[in-house]
C-alpha cells in the first residue's frame, strides 16, 4: 500500500511534476510580459526582471531534473507528449 497523500503520490510521477513546472514557467513568463508592458517606471522593470529570473530558474531546474530522470527506466518523452497522453 503506497504511503502519502493523494497529491504526493501524483507528484511522484515525473510527468506530473514536469507539467506543474512548465505551468509555473508559463505563469512566470506571462507575469513578466504583463508587468513589463503595463506597470510603469522602475517597479515595472524590476518586476519584469524578477519574473524572468524566476522563469529562468525553473527552466534550469527542469532541465537538470530531466537529465537525472533520463537515467531511470521511466518512459518520459517530453512535456508535449505528456499533454497529448493526458488529453
Amino acid at each position: 500500500m503506497p504511503v502519502g497523500t493523494r497529491l504526493s503520490l501524483q507528484l511522484a510521477d515525473f510527468g506530473t511534476r514536469s507539467l506543474v513546472t512548465h505551468a509555473l514557467m508559463a505563469v512566470g513568463f506571462a507575469g513578466a510580459v504583463v508587468s513589463g508592458l503595463f506597470v510603469e517606471g522602475q517597479v515595472g522593470t524590476i518586476s519584469m526582471a524578477a519574473f524572468i529570473n524566476f522563469t529562468a530558474g525553473l527552466w534550469i531546474s527542469q532541465s537538470i531534473h530531466s537529465l537525472g530522470n533520463s537515467a531511470t527506466d521511466e518512459e518520459y518523452q517530453g512535456v508535449l507528449k505528456e499533454i497529448l497522453n493526458r488529453v
